[in-house]
């Protein structure tokens, strides 16, 4: 009874947490950038300029939830069902839950973008429309929306049947729907466009597998020591090879961008421009993501192994919180001017 208690503050306080890391970000990040006014061109107002990056870090988040919670069944493995499925059953539900939001957010955000290129005309159905006909951001998100819609009867299959329905599956449409969201909002040169939207994509696979899968563990695994021992070592090779990854592609993108500025040049404008200060945030909280990761893979994770009680949920929880306040500056730093 105890246990069972137990469970739903933690997972109430690892969504929250993400959550309004998420936000923190965004509003730093808001805080950090400038915005350039371009003389004879309505501005889409402070409500849309503060609602927009709100609602597509909403976006981001679920989707990424909806990614950890699919990944969730490979990291605990099928040897011993009786233990796991009481644990998946949780998380299969919850992961449709999260595709549902995930649908109405990119949905929202293609709204919101329709009216941002028009702001001083009537929002109209034809309007949105006309957008997602010419923009491609609007067909990314569109795409992104239809694979989420996908995954909701995807994922209500395997919530009715179980594990019949293949988590590989469950993962590649999920992955299959981050894909097109770089184009949809984090910049890129077009003069290396191919390299960056690739490095782009595999920035946003690897930080949704890591954020994702590090989630879906705290909140439904951390109680169950047996469970956590097995699965925890899994996901930290996943969250080394993960961390790598999104630390060199986010580089390699963000000094791109800034190299090939030419107005403010390197090393400069990292610090006189709304870009490069965002660069440098994620940078930030990428290295205390590191630092927190290495905590509990080197110094928790040995415990953890001998079933001994750890303050893994703590640790863990102050991770996902820093990692939602990066995914809140990327969503900034995909519209920030790099001038």
């Amino acid at each position: 009874m105890t246990t069972n208690w137990t469970t739903a503050p933690t997972r109430y306080y690892v969504l929250g947490g993400l959550i309004a890391g998420g936000v923190a970000g965004v509003l730093l990040g808001l805080a950090l950038s400038t915005t350039q006014t371009v003389v004879g061109i309505a501005e889409a107002g402070p409500v849309v300029q503060f609602l927009h990056p709100l609602v597509r870090v909403l976006l981001d988040l679920s989707a990424t939830v909806v990614v950890g919670l699919s990944l969730l069944p490979k990291l605990l493995g099928f040897g011993r069902p009786s233990t796991t499925e009481p644990v998946l059953r949780i998380a299969r539900p919850a992961a449709v839950v999260a595709a549902a939001v995930w649908v109405l957010t990119a949905l929202l955000s293609i709204v919101i973008r329709a009216y941002e290129v028009r702001p001083g005309q009537p929002l109209t159905m034809g309007g949105v429309v006309d957008y997602v006909q010419r923009v491609g951001a609007g067909q990314g998100l569109l795409f992104s929306a239809v694979c989420a819609l996908v995954y909701l009867w995807v994922g209500s299959l395997a919530a009715r049947r179980g594990e019949t329905v293949p988590a590989e599956l469950r993962i590649l449409v999920a992955m299959f729907g981050l894909l097109p969201l770089p184009v949809t909002g984090h910049a890129s040169n077009w003069k290396y466009h191919d390299y960056s939207m690739i490095s782009m994509e595999l920035h946003v696979l690897g930080a949704a597998a890591w954020t994702g899968g590090l989630g879906a563990l705290i909140a439904l695994v951390a109680h169950r020591r047996g469970l956590l021992a097995e699965a925890l070592p899994k996901f930290s090779k996943l969250a080394t090879v993960s961390l790598v990854l999104v630390s060199v592609t986010g580089l390699f993108n963000g000094l791109l961008e800034l190299g090939l500025n030419p107005v403010v040049s390197l090393p400069g404008s990292l610090f006189t421009t709304s870009y490069g200060l965002l660069l440098l945030g994620k940078a930030v909280c990428a290295g205390g993501l590191a630092l927190l990761g290495a905590n509990i893979r080197w110094r928790l994770l040995p415990r953890i192994a001998k079933h001994e009680r750890t303050a893994v949920f703590a640790w863990a929880a102050v991770e996902l919180t820093v990692m939602g306040v990066a995914f809140g500056l990327a969503v900034v730093l995909a519209s920030a001017p790099v001038a």
